[in-house]
């Protein structure tokens, strides 16, 4: 019995490192990290262009939730939330001319170069990060920020979304059974 539980977490020790290592290269879109995020940048900083943008944010992180909740990976997020681009982009519309606007929107997954910010107590440094870049009108305005993967915006205490591990669940399974 020893032996086994000594070659079952051998074995579990080469699986993540294995899943982990291949989720740390470089992806497609250029950016060296683990993290899509996602930014609603308003088309100006009037006010109420600023009012909108979170209107709007609330209305495009409804749409993506379900979604993004079954991503286990950066690369899966990124292709989910790329087949969804037209999606967002009505999301986004249909919310503006609700409220009167004719400016439109646009929403892209592309690496940008972004300054250190901090969120919940996670500093994400600065550098290239892929993100959904949603811009409402000319998008010359501030943003609305956060992290789509790993999910720090779309958390079950604010999304009723559950997230787990599944070398957890595995461990837990087995110690458990």
């Amino acid at each position: 019995m020893k032996n086994f539980c000594i070659t079952f977490f051998a074995l579990i020790i080469i699986i993540a490192t294995v899943l982990f290592a291949g989720a740390a290269d470089v992806n497609a879109e250029g950016a060296d990290n683990d993290y899509l995020r996602i930014h609603v940048r308003a088309n100006s900083n009037s006010a109420i262009d600023q009012q909108v943008k979170y209107e709007v944010k609330d209305e495009v992180v409804e749409f993506i939730t379900p979604y993004v909740a079954e991503c286990v990976t950066k690369n899966r997020a990124i292709e989910v939330m790329r087949s969804l681009l037209p999606d967002i982009e009505k999301v986004c519309e249909a919310a503006l001319e609700e409220r009167g606007y004719t400016y439109g929107a646009r929403a892209d997954i592309r690496a940008e170069d972004f300054p250190t910010r901090v969120y919940d107590g996670v500093t994400l440094e600065a550098g290239v990060y892929d993100a959904l870049i949603v811009e409402l009108g000319t998008g010359e305005g501030d943003n609305w920020w956060c992290v789509i993967y790993p999910p720090l915006c779309f958390t079950a205490a604010s999304c009723d979304v559950e997230y787990r591990s599944l070398i957890y669940d595995i461990i837990d399974k087995f110690f458990n059974r």
